[in-house]
């Protein structure tokens, strides 16, 4: 079994027919409904929690595509090794440019705040 981003296998066969563009709107789509949960669970414990209760939730959904890709018990333990693999660096990559991504709003808010260093005088 070979992981690719998309996890595409014959039990997914609509993914074969949608270009690069496709796959990535709804990749993008999935991941912001999994984004606006999280924001609503925001509301009531702190981010911290919510990241650590995804990271959880994202691992244990994980575990069961691999388990449920596995035809057996020994082909499930073969995978396991090339799953972890698989997924941290991912995660990895992923988290990678997230951040940078904030650093760039990072610098561009202190771009943007001299000018309008007026308005929060009191504040």
């Amino acid at each position: 079994m070979r992981y690719s981003t998309h996890l595409l296998s014959e039990r997914n066969e609509g993914y074969f027919f949608m270009n690069q563009e496709e796959l990535n709107a709804e990749f993008r789509k999935i991941a912001d409904s999994f984004i606006d949960v999280a924001n609503k669970h925001c509301d009531q414990v702190e981010n911290t929690k919510v990241a650590s209760a995804q990271l959880f939730a994202t691992a244990r959904f994980s575990a069961f595509v691999v388990a449920s890709r596995s035809k057996n018990l020994q082909d499930y333990e073969s995978e396991i090794d090339n799953a972890v693999n698989f997924f941290s660096e991912e995660f990895k990559k992923m988290l990678a440019e997230n951040l940078e991504e904030y650093k760039q709003v990072f610098a561009k808010r202190q771009q943007e705040a001299p000018k309008y260093e007026h308005l929060m005088k009191g504040h």
